[in-house]
């Protein structure tokens, strides 16, 4: 049975093998964790570690040299969600849903929903009060998108969507927002609003189908260096930026989290 460890403030820390928090860290898997600590290349607490040890997440572990950030560490990842992929977790009926083809070993979920027949940017978190922090309409994070539409656009269609639609369905005028024409069919548009479909809406009031829709930037995380389906961690300066738009510099969380692009 494994032995627990009891920090500061009382609470008690449950410990596990260490081949299997390697594991659910991410790093490796156990068969790889078990080659590793036989090679002395896992040290746990500046001692060099032993097959079949126990430990948690107040333990300092280091594989290669290289610290290993807990489990219960929050988690942001940038992921690219194809075409075909549901952003749903309990529609059995699905049949690709995000939770299935994300595979990571921290559970996370997303902020913000993509159609399915639409791709682009989603990011994930284990992090409750951000994804919050992020779906707050009032707080007005930009969103941008690169869409195309089934005719011709008119310098008429690209001023009236800058200068917000009345959407005859929701009874709502949509805010200003910012948009550039970038081919025959295709623009750029920057929203701040948290409506459902609102790039559709907008565009079917103008009397215009979208074709394709594809989320490029959230705040300022983008989509740079992704394929479809593919993910990533978050760098150090976007994390500090995305912590500090959504709860501001005073209570930005020492967020430290673990993965890599899959």
């Amino acid at each position: 049975m494994a032995e627990n460890k009891q920090k500061g403030n009382g609470t008690v820390m449950e410990k596990e093998r260490l081949n299997k928090y390697l594991a659910s860290c991410g790093v490796c898997s156990r068969r790889e964790a078990d080659r590793l600590v036989e090679e002395g290349r896992v040290t746990v607490n500046g001692e060099r570690a032993v097959t079949g040890m126990q430990v948690c997440d107040e333990d300092q572990i280091l594989v290669n040299g290289k610290e290993i950030q807990g489990k219960n560490k929050k988690v942001v990842l940038a992921y690219y969600k194809p075409v075909g992929v549901v952003c749903t977790e309990k529609d059995r009926f699905a049949d690709k849903k995000i939770t299935d083809v994300v595979k990571f070993p921290v559970r996370v979920t997303y902020a913000g929903r993509l159609d399915k027949d639409s791709e682009g940017l989603l990011l994930l978190s284990n992090d409750g009060a951000l994804i919050d922090a992020m779906m707050r309409g009032s707080a007005g994070h930009e969103k941008e998108y690169v869409v195309k539409v089934n005719k011709e656009i008119s310098n008429e269609f690209i001023q009236k969507m800058e200068a917000g639609v009345y959407l005859t369905e929701l009874d709502l005028t949509t805010k200003p927002c910012k948009i550039e024409k970038t081919g025959k069919f295709t623009f750029k548009i920057v929203l701040t609003q948290g409506v459902n479909r609102q790039i559709k809406r907008m565009a079917k009031e103008m009397g215009y189908h979208v074709v394709a829709i594809r989320r490029i930037r959230v705040m300022n995380i983008t989509l740079s260096g992704l394929m479809p389906g593919q993910y990533r961690q978050l760098s150090e300066a976007e994390l500090r930026t995305l912590y500090n738009s959504c709860f501001g510099e005073k209570n930005r969380k020492n967020t430290k989290y673990c993965g890599d692009k899959k």
